[in-house]
């Protein structure tokens, strides 16, 4: 009876011990689409993010406690990432989050890490209104490591218009909210230019004919297509070019660089342009260092998004900084010590060297994104200027 008392005993106190160490871990909430037509966005941007926890944790966690990362499928349902936002909040108890893939559910959700005064990093969303959300109180939790949309819209037109010459351009952009603001961002952009689109025609999530919006673009004029778009209805842009017999140059934004554009594409990807963070070359140590670690734990050669992939890692890395920094996971302590951080951070993307103030949440400013060029079935560096300088890390440019 003894042993078995004592036992007894020892399975309780192991549990207790398990419990306080679990409770005891760093929780950081993540959370973007896991399945559906964004998920190669989502899960590139999870699985980086998971190899920054696991990397943290290998060399001894943050203030001695281990990264606990919850992670969340939100679907790109803003409705959805409503209810995560607070599930992760008030019943996983969250320090900070990382994630939102898709600009319409991040403005949806991340009002309630402002209320609760806890930092949300913002690594693939790119509308340029999300850091702005709450710009005007004393106390801003939005931050953002990802080139928003007045970037990505300043490169285009500036390829197309300045460098290249094209001046009847046709904007295909998607109904979610990331394409109607980057469509409006472009729009403004090539005004800046002296530049009206001669046709502007928006289409649904899962629309598999792009026909009359492609005649109206054609019968137009355009020379070029320009697409603000999520998923794999991009590739039924590309393909339904081709059926059209109608070659004409197609630029977007950065998400012409996933996996099932470019797959379900084929051949009709090649010579697609986009703005890019981070194109899959193993150009630096620091770069080769996650290419290999990605394709080794995740058993694959291509990254689905190698932008999200990069730019999920790279945000881990980032919160952990400033909870390392204030020496604490109170949430305005961190807000001010990422306000101000002292030391480089060495990422993926770039090394961060002061990425925010207290008037700038953005990491990611217009010198530091390349062009990039679907080429067979892959993004390559669209100009050999860039690529001979792949190595150089670009730093963030200082607003003087």
């Amino acid at each position: 009876m003894k042993f078995v008392r004592n036992m007894a005993f020892s399975s309780v106190a192991l549990a207790v011990a398990a419990m306080s160490f679990a409770a005891d871990n760093i929780k950081i909430g993540l959370q973007g689409p896991l399945t559906g037509g964004s998920s190669p966005m989502g899960v590139s941007m999870r699985d980086g993010a998971k190899l920054a926890v696991t990397e943290i944790n290998a060399k001894g966690g943050l203030l001695g406690r281990k990264i606990e990362m919850i992670e969340r499928d939100d679907e790109a349902k803003n409705e959805r990432g409503v209810q995560i936002a607070q599930e992760l909040i008030n019943k996983e108890k969250v320090v900070a989050t990382v994630g939102y893939i898709n600009s319409g559910v991040s403005l949806a959700s991340q009002r309630f890490y402002q209320e609760a005064k806890i930092p949300v990093m913002n690594n693939v969303a790119t509308a340029t209104t999300i850091t702005k959300q709450f710009a005007d109180q004393p106390e801003n939790y939005v931050f953002r490591n990802s080139a928003n949309d007045t970037i990505q819209s300043a490169m285009i037109v500036e390829e197309l218009i300045g460098r290249k010459k094209f001046s009847k351009v046709a904007i295909l952009a998607d109904s979610t909210n990331y394409g109607q603001l980057g469509r409006a961002d472009l729009e403004k952009a090539l005004k800046e230019k002296g530049i009206t689109a001669v046709a502007i025609e928006k289409y649904n999530i899962k629309d598999v004919d792009m026909t009359p919006q492609l005649l109206k673009a054609k019968e137009a004029g355009a020379q070029v297509v320009i697409t603000y778009g999520i998923g794999p209805e991009l590739a039924q842009i590309a393909n339904g070019m081709i059926k059209l017999g109608w070659k004409v140059p197609i630029m977007g934004s950065w998400t012409l660089s996933m996996g099932n554009f470019i797959d379900n594409a084929g051949k009709n990807a090649d010579g697609a342009l986009m703005p890019q963070t981070f194109i899959q070359e193993p150009n630096t140590p620091k770069r080769k260092s996650f290419i290999d670690a990605y394709q080794k734990a995740y058993k694959v050669t291509r990254i689905p998004s190698p932008v999200s992939a990069a730019q999920g890692y790279d945000s881990v890395y980032l919160l952990a900084a400033a909870i390392k920094q204030a020496n604490s996971t109170d949430g305005p302590k961190v807000l001010a010590a990422l306000e101000d951080l002292k030391a480089p951070v060495e990422g993926v993307v770039t090394t961060y060297n002061h990425p925010f103030t207290k008037a700038d949440h953005e990491a990611i400013t217009l010198n530091m994104a390349v062009i990039g060029k679907v080429q067979d079935g892959r993004v390559v560096y669209a100009y050999d200027e860039d690529k001979k300088k792949g190595g150089e890390v670009r730093t963030k440019a200082v607003k003087k």
